[in-house]
């Protein structure tokens, strides 16, 4: 039998629900089965960069943490440490402390790392072990475009959300004849808004795959006034952008290096103003947003992060670094961290496009 050994734990870039489920798995697993140890990272890879920002992570601090959103170890989308912000003078500069990363896991005398996040931490990642560091990755994000996967925790609940959300607007749009424009997470992949917007019914579904066409939208909104339907649903990814036209972006302290994130947002609107001038109906725009990121876990995102942390211990054992778990074919297998700098898009032509269309839903194109 393998020697114990001792293992970081980070969760990195945007919480998800599903990341406590799986820090519950690995902790388990590894303890019981294999008689690890592990040291919590905090605050992402910010915790091997400052101080006093690590803590022992063992059984007791897993338990009753299955069903609760977010993660017990904090997290950062801010914190690469290839580019990380650091003062100097009055300003803020971007530092390479990716060897400053490697001095510090020596000095927690970690045996490897397990990182647990979406393309951003997984690409850090991968950029770690082509530098020497024992890493291995677990796959999360609500947006489902990460290549490597089949899918990833985080996004089964998203969509429950996303449809119950759907379902509760159908009644007030009905009631008051009302356009509803409801503005969904997705970067720029559209299978949130895709699966949801079926789910929820939707009369219209926009994605970032397939740019739209005002003229489309309208042929499809007044077809369904002429049926007495005065009232419409038009699900809307944030990275949805008209044809011809550029994608809406807020850009928060973009000139602080380190400290500016682009996010996306206000294509709801975008599409709103479009259609405000021709039709006569009253438009209405909803932006779920972090609602969607935020709660307890579904059964399935508990059973896949519970799989996903149970089966990244293997990979440990086989001395499988630089790699990521990922499911393929309901198969919990293991990819190279590589995979999953690839992003992974709606396919215009795929299954659930073509069904859409054939039940009548539009996609303004």
């Amino acid at each position: 039998m393998a020697r114990p050994l001792r293992l970081g734990v980070l969760t990195g870039g945007g919480d998800c629900p599903g990341l406590n489920a799986l820090i519950r798995g690995l902790v388990r697993r590894g303890v019981y089965e294999f008689g690890h140890s592990f040291v919590g990272i905090e605050n992402g890879y910010m915790g091997l960069v400052e101080p006093e920002l690590v803590r022992p992570l063992g059984v007791e601090d897993t338990r009753g943490i299955l069903p609760k959103g977010g993660t017990i170890l904090g997290t950062s989308n801010k914190a690469n440490p290839f580019a990380y912000p650091v003062r100097e003078g009055t300003g803020w500069v971007d530092r390479d402390v990716s060897d400053q990363v490697l001095r510090r896991c020596q000095e927690l005398r970690l045996d490897g790392l397990v990182a647990i996040g979406g393309d951003g931490t997984l690409s850090i990642a991968s950029q770690l072990a082509a530098k020497g560091l024992k890493v291995v990755g677990c796959p999360k994000t609500i947006d489902n475009d990460l290549s490597g996967t089949d899918q990833t925790f985080g996004f089964d609940t998203a969509r429950l959300i996303v449809t119950e959300a759907l379902d509760r607007l159908h009644s007030t749009a009905e009631s008051h004849d009302r356009v509803m424009v409801v503005e969904i997470m997705g970067r720029h992949a559209g299978f949130l808004t895709l699966d949801s917007g079926i789910a929820g019914g939707a009369d219209l579904i926009l994605i970032p795959e397939i740019p739209y066409r005002v003229t489309s939208l309208l042929d499809t909104l007044k077809r369904r006034a002429t049926r007495r339907r005065s009232f419409s649903i038009i699900a809307i990814s944030e990275g949805a952008y008209p044809e011809g036209g550029a994608l809406s972006v807020l850009a928060e302290a973009a000139d602080i290096p380190g400290r500016g994130v682009v996010r996306l947002g206000g294509s709801g609107k975008v599409c709103a103003d479009l259609l405000a001038s021709h039709i006569d109906a009253e438009i209405r725009v909803t932006v779920l947003g972090h609602l969607q990121r935020g709660g307890s876990p579904s059964a399935a995102d508990r059973l896949l992060a519970t799989r996903y942390g149970c089966k990244v211990l293997d990979l440990v054992r086989d001395g499988d670094w630089g790699h990521m778990v990922a499911l393929r074919s309901n198969e919990i297998v293991s990819v190279p961290l590589s995979e999953s700098r690839k992003e992974r898009r709606v396919d215009p032509q795929g299954e659930l496009v073509r069904f859409a269309r054939s039940m009548g839903i539009g996609f303004g194109d």
